[in-house]
């Protein structure tokens, strides 16, 4: 396997492992867990989206860029950040019952990538590869950032900080960047149906 490839995949398989370490201390209700999944979250989570910049660095410099590549590194971005939303619905602490992220939000993302994945395979088909454009890039940014903000939450309420009276306006807060990721994925997916029109309308 390509260099490349092996950063990319590195994410594929953080997905799972975080989604374990997210949810154990909720299903155990064990302080202890959730004591060390809030120290280690983070930093894993930040290591894992440095290998997004590592798998286009080497593939610009062996000279790796590949189709493959171009649809890899999307869809280990959507197993990680689909699997960041999921874990945003639910809360270890009782001061955020509700969790961070309402399901509808949710689904409206998970929808929005199933369709791209779709249209992706389509353009494949054709002979076409479609890379990330700016407008995915933005989206896949604030993802991320989202996903930071609400783990920090989680984590201080984790390691037992009094953020009851906070918790409503850091919910609000993580609310509004969450509706700002599905405007800016629909937004993106707009400009992706826009630019490879052509493409999709040779399949049909």
């Amino acid at each position: 396997m390509k260099t490349s490839n092996k950063f990319t995949l590195a994410r594929v398989l953080f997905a799972p492992f975080f989604f374990l370490l997210y949810f154990v201390p909720i299903w155990t209700d064990c302080s202890c867990f959730a004591k060390i999944s809030a120290y280690v979250m983070i930093p894993l989570l930040a290591l894992a989206q440095v290998t997004d910049y590592f798998d286009g660095h080497y593939a610009r410099k062996n000279k790796q860029v590949s189709d493959f590549g171009k649809l890899f590194d999307p869809f280990a971005d959507v197993m990680l950040n689909l699997t960041l939303f999921v874990c945003a619905q639910h809360s270890f602490s009782s001061l955020n019952p509700q969790g961070y992220m309402p399901v509808i939000l949710f689904l409206l993302i998970l929808y929005r990538e199933f369709t791209m994945n779709f249209i992706r395979m389509v353009a494949v088909s054709n002979g076409t590869a479609i890379a990330a454009r700016k407008g995915g890039k933005l989206k896949t940014v604030f993802y991320i950032t989202s996903g930071f903000f609400y783990l920090v939450v989680e984590s201080l309420l984790r390691l037992n900080f009094d953020l009851s009276s906070q918790i409503h306006l850091l919910h609000n807060i993580g609310l509004g960047m969450f509706i700002v990721c599905v405007l800016l994925s629909y937004v993106s997916f707009l400009d992706y149906i826009r630019s490879f029109r052509s493409v999709l309308k040779s399949k049909k």
